[in-house]
């Protein structure tokens, strides 16, 4: 039988109080060394290393972001929400900007700020690993980096580091090298896909599946996701400003 074991971790998830944690330099230095290291660590849980049968595996794709393209084009055609044509648009330019994968690995899915539990100290643990999948590093790499999850923060890593510093913190903990490219697709793919998921949460409510307020006050921020991918496209297409 399949089992796993756990164990009793105390930190703190919130993402201002994270934020709050790591606004002296040298915690925020040593924090970007700790992620990096982590990320860098997952990625090295590979098929051809690990059985990691037990996990969803785009089988058969060309590249694994194309199922998940295909995923919220099934939604959007089914959904009886308004039209979403920045949605549309976004998926065709992900469609048409595909990168090569350096390596299937393990992905966790949803590496970002409110799943590190943090004290003062750094990183206690990575949680929430229910989306974890086979597919490309560079899909985690990215999810962090979504404007969604800066909490506030000024810069685009987790609202805590820049670029090109949490880029050189995962290749100097053995991680692939970063093909920034590929991490710019995937956060127009992730953007997308939480406007998607949004429409969903709002949709349980509004169908009477589960009622309640919070999901359906999640329909209405849509619309940031589709405006900061029409921005990420219009930077990369040298439309920006627009």
């Amino acid at each position: 039988k399949s089992f796993y074991f756990m164990d009793l971790l105390e930190g703190e998830t919130i993402g201002k109080k994270v934020l709050r944690f790591f606004s002296e330099e040298d915690r925020r230095k040593k924090f970007l060394s700790q992620i990096g290291k982590a990320l860098a660590r997952i990625h090295t849980i590979r098929p051809d290393t690990h059985d990691l049968s037990f996990l969803p595996k785009l089988a058969g794709e060309e590249h694994p972001a194309l199922a998940t393209v295909r995923v919220l084009e099934k939604f959007l055609d089914s959904t009886s929400f308004e039209p979403h044509p920045a949605i549309e648009l976004g998926l065709r330019w992900v469609r048409n900007n595909l990168r090569p994968v350096p390596k299937p690995t393990l992905v966790h899915g949803d590496f970002r700020i409110g799943n590190l539990l943090v004290n003062e100290e750094g990183l206690k643990g990575v949680l929430d690993w229910e989306l974890s999948h086979v597919g490309d590093p560079m899909e985690d790499l990215a999810w962090i980096g979504v404007r969604f999850w800066r909490f506030g923060g000024e810069k685009p890593v987790g609202g805590l580091f820049e670029w090109k510093e949490f880029f050189s913190a995962y290749e100097a903990a053995g991680g692939f090298p970063v093909d920034p490219k590929a991490v710019r697709v995937w956060e127009v793919l992730r953007n997308l896909w939480w406007a998607v998921g949004t429409l969903q949460q709002a949709d349980r409510h509004l169908s009477g599946s589960q009622r309640n307020l919070e999901l359906a006050s999640l329909g209405r921020r849509c619309c940031e996701m589709e405006y900061e991918a029409l921005q990420l496209i219009a930077q990369e297409e040298g439309y920006y400003p627009f």
